[in-house]
């Protein structure tokens, strides 16, 4: 009943990091053409950076962690 259960079971961490990997890439992928030209890299890295601080702030606020 249990044959090879551990060996199907070190399958999973390998399984989910494949997955994590194709949702990256399928992710940036589109992306890629921006960074060819330093005017849209230097936009889309700023889109990105906005975006992170936009969400730290409204967590921040949200949570009530060290207002700001």
């Amino acid at each position: 009943m249990f044959d090879g259960f551990w060996q199907n079971v070190s399958r999973y961490p390998r399984y989910f990091i494949t997955i994590i990997l194709g949702v990256f890439l399928n992710a940036f992928a589109p992306l890629a053409p921006l960074f060819q030209r330093p005017v849209t890299a230097i936009a889309v890295i700023g889109v990105f950076i906005g975006m992170i601080v936009f969400v730290t702030f409204t967590l921040r606020a949200m949570l009530g962690i060290d207002p700001i």
